[in-house]
């Protein structure tokens, strides 16, 4: 197809735009990516045409063989797009007319771009919420195979990247899956308020045809047409909720791509990556580097960047469309492409995931770390008060920690010096072990409820 100025806008301008304000108004060179989408629609819309009279059946055959052959050549690869002709819309309608001549004219009856590109756009961002969801679930999955792999293996638990109490391996990678299932939420609980079918909406104030814009709803999976031309065209709130979503998702990605990089660290050796998700470096033999983990750990700047961004266009425009809204989809294309590529790329991590075990143990008892279950203790057995608890412990810890020791290797006269009441079974609480088993609180680190939340996603999953 040849490159041709726009033609399409008819008699009311007899000049086409100069080079410069061709290159600014052109978005085919992105919004190509919705061509699947704008095809799509269009044959719902020469369809419903044709039922309600607007046009003949022939011309709706010839409509529909001819995007037909339009999406195969862009398919294969042989569609010549054209910055004159602006948009994928208006590049297929010319193809079309290329093709089949007169009928093309008619596709475009009871319809504008606003609406057309509504349409085409709440499509695209309707996909990659399935495409999200999907990832979204897969990356549980994962994280569900190492809990039920480590729901005994103990490891420290940390508030300020301090050692604070011990937890289970099972229970921290639990943590993710239910950030992760909040996530899953956010996006189906959009694509339900999402599915609402813009066409029809003609350019603001809707058509004096008479289309069935239930019909063209239904075909496109839509569970019904909206009830406002008006907001119909000027609706960017899908886009927002999936940019939103998205971008909590990523920090999600982005906070265990953090433990994961402190984590290989030669510092911690808590876990080892995989040589997929590594590298090594140009000068240092020695290195394996945890890119995957640090490129997933970036692209939340990319995501929320897009979201401010929308945010941004969207913010000032009056009723209905706007050419800013040109500007939307971009930031949406390169958001999802980020989101996509992370949420693969941290599957993969975690599926790969090697835990060091007696490294995680060892450091699960550093730091004094069940100082706590020795104030619980305390209070459950000698009847203290939580504050004079407190007070005790920490006394027992500065012994520990002047004698180079843990709280575990103090002797049980250590302890009576700082507080007569304690008996010999203040050590059945002081090993990390015993420390997790007693936290059976629901949602605790215990392994029996971390086993009972994997069993409960597990279900949610299925």
């Amino acid at each position: 197809m040849a490159d041709k100025s726009n033609t399409m806008w008819g008699g009311r301008f007899a000049a086409g735009p100069d080079a410069i304000m061709e290159a600014i108004n052109a978005s085919i060179g992105f919004d190509k990516r919705m061509a699947r989408q704008d095809i799509e629609g269009s044959r719902a819309h020469a369809a419903m045409l044709a039922a309600t009279g607007i046009i003949t059946d022939s011309d709706a055959d010839a409509i529909r063989e001819g995007l037909l052959t339009v999406l195969s050549e862009i398919e294969s690869g042989t569609f010549e797009f054209s910055t004159a002709l602006e948009d994928i819309h208006m590049n297929v309608e010319s193809r079309l007319k290329d093709l089949i001549g007169e009928p093309a004219g008619r596709l475009h009856t009871a319809r504008s771009r606003n609406d057309q590109v509504a349409t085409d756009f709440k499509l695209w961002v309707r996909d990659q919420m399935d495409a999200a969801i999907e990832g979204i679930e897969a990356l549980m999955r994962a994280f569900l195979v190492q809990a039920e792999a480590g729901a005994d293996w103990v490891m420290p638990g940390f508030t300020h990247l301090q050692t604070a109490q011990p937890v289970t391996w099972g229970h921290h990678m639990m943590a993710y899956v239910e950030m992760l299932g909040r996530d899953l939420s956010r996006f189906k609980d959009a694509r339900v308020r999402m599915n609402e079918s813009p066409l029809g909406g003609a350019a603001l104030a809707g058509t004096s045809f008479p289309i069935d814009r239930h019909m063209t709803a239904q075909a496109l999976g839509f569970d019904r047409p909206t009830a406002n031309s008006l907001d119909s065209t000027a609706d960017r709130d899908f886009a927002l909720e999936f940019l939103s979503a998205s971008s909590i998702c990523a920090m999600h990605l982005s906070r265990f791509a953090e433990e994961l990089v402190i984590w290989s660290s030669a510092q911690f050796r808590f876990v080892v990556l995989s040589d997929r998700f590594s590298t090594g470096s140009s000068i240092m033999p020695q290195k394996k580097n945890p890119d995957a983990a640090e490129l997933i750990r970036a692209k939340i700047g990319r995501i929320l960047g897009a979201t401010v961004s929308l945010f941004t266009v969207m913010k000032g425009l009056p009723l209905t469309y706007s050419k800013d809204m040109q500007e939307d989809k971009e930031q949406v294309f390169d958001a999802s492409d980020s989101l996509m590529l992370s949420l693969a790329a941290m599957e993969g991590m975690v599926s790969d995931l090697t835990a060091n075990i007696p490294v995680l143990e060892a450091a699960a008892g550093s730091g004094f770390s069940t100082a706590t279950d020795l104030a619980d203790w305390l209070v459950r057995e000698l009847n203290m008060p939580f504050r004079d608890a407190h007070h005790v412990t920490g006394t027992l810890v500065a012994l520990a920690e002047s004698k180079g020791c843990d709280l575990p290797d103090l002797t049980l006269e250590d302890m009576q010096n700082v507080s007569a009441g304690i008996t010999q079974g203040v050590f059945d609480v002081l090993g990390v072990h015993n420390s997790v088993n007693s936290r059976q609180s629901y949602g605790g680190t215990a392994p029996d409820q971390v086993r009972a939340r994997i069993a409960d996603w597990k279900e949610v999953l299925k």
